[in-house]
């Protein structure tokens, strides 16, 4: 198992990578009503300059790092500098931000994008508040052995990963016979295939419990977010895949569970409020008070779960193969998904047709051994241009 205990050290430093995106804001409230003292020492975005000078105003890091130099003009970079900040600009800015001295690096980029900062946080052997489910699932091995070699720890914050490490308190998995990721279900759980076919974007972004970006609400209507959450729960647990299942419990409040060899099941549970395993990781292994609503038994209509439709969500049958087939397969799967979700974001493709593009991408890419994180980006790449090549024929 990867993630480690460490209860002598106490985080006061926090690198924010993705400060803008929806772990970045949590993170940061809870540093703003935290009693405990954290400093910020970089914040990073891709182009929400806006936000990310609001927060620079507030917390005073001593670097801004912005992705998209289209958007840092001299004017908006003195702004930055006027206070006293550095500014870094450019794809490789948020790996220059990890490299500052710091206690805790938040992995809050989405996507691929945030691969090359994640791996060098664990190069450096940080400890890593890991958001970031598309590092793990694209790094794999190669991600998890460089944590072990340079002694880094992952703390997972996505609320499903994070319950498991709750549950098991970093003894290992050999008691273990079975771990359930929970899922909500999305905005389609009760809808037809063919009334999911034309779906808007405006339905797919609402989701029923979880306020949530843009990219990881559409995931959470195909429920890809589940197929990768699979594919994270099997390298940070080192558990098989067949031991991973899935559970549509619409009601968010059991976040995940753990089965053990003796019957034994045990679940976490919390509101549907991502501050809550945030606040996990900052504090760990100690606790810290969060603004979050607590739960009121007495109002809970009830649990309910059932298992999830792969007829009507194939992303979760092509993420559990993509983990089968393992080497390159997690990479494309990832890649074609990002492409395809941004494409039903810009209108170009009706819903069900991401599912269809990240299958025909896997189909058609040889699947071959990666190297290192230059060979990862590579095949990237070549996903990203192929599952172009599909959302092309499709919206011509």
């Amino acid at each position: 198992m990867v993630i480690k205990m460490n209860p002598d050290h106490v985080v006061t430093e926090l690198v924010v990578l993705g400060a803008t995106g929806s772990v970045g804001q949590s993170t940061l409230d809870l540093v703003r009503h935290a009693s405990a003292p954290f400093r910020i020492v970089a914040l990073t975005a891709n182009r929400n300059i806006d936000l990310l000078y609001r927060q620079a105003v507030e917390f005073r890091p001593d670097m801004v790092a912005i992705a998209d130099s289209d958007v840092a003009d001299d004017q908006t970079c003195q702004k930055f500098r006027d206070l006293g900040i550095d500014v870094v600009i450019g794809p490789d800015s948020a790996r220059i931000a990890v490299q500052q001295p710091h206690d805790l690096t938040i992995a809050g980029i989405v996507g691929a994008a945030g691969l090359s900062a994640t791996f060098e946080a664990a190069r450096l052997g940080r400890r890593i508040a890991i958001a970031n489910k598309e590092c793990v699932v694209c790094g794999g091995d190669l991600f998890i052995q460089m944590v072990k070699q340079h002694h880094a720890t992952l703390l997972p914050i996505d609320s499903e990963h994070n319950a498991i490490f709750q549950i098991m308190h970093g003894t290992g998995t050999q008691h273990v016979d079975r771990l359930i990721l929970t899922a909500s279900g999305g905005p389609f759980h009760n809808w037809s295939i063919d009334k999911m076919a034309s779906a808007t974007i405006e339905q797919a972004l609402t989701h029923p419990t979880w306020r949530m970006g843009k990219k990881i609400s559409i995931d959470s209507a195909t429920m890809m977010n589940k197929g990768l959450e699979i594919i994270e729960a099997h390298y940070l647990f080192d558990m098989p895949a067949d031991k991973i299942d899935v559970l549509v419990h619409p009601q968010s409040i059991i976040h995940s569970m753990v089965e053990y060899q003796d019957g034994s099941i045990l679940a976490q549970m919390g509101t549907a409020d991502m501050r809550i395993p945030i606040a996990h990781a900052l504090a760990w292994p100690n606790r810290m008070s969060t603004p979050a609503d607590r739960l009121n038994f007495t109002a809970l209509v009830g649990f309910s779960f059932e298992t999830p439709d792969v007829e009507k969500f194939p992303c979760l049958r092509l993420a559990r193969n993509a983990l089968k087939c393992g080497k390159s397969a997690p990479i494309i799967l990832n890649a074609a998904n990002e492409v395809a979700v941004a494409s039903f974001l810009d209108r170009r493709i009706g819903f069900l047709d991401i599912a269809r593009i990240v299958e025909q991408t896997l189909n058609q890419m040889a699947i071959e051994s990666v190297s290192d994180l230059a060979h990862i980006l590579v095949v990237d790449m070549q996903a990203r241009i192929q599952a172009r090549q599909h959302v092309q024929k499709l919206s011509a």
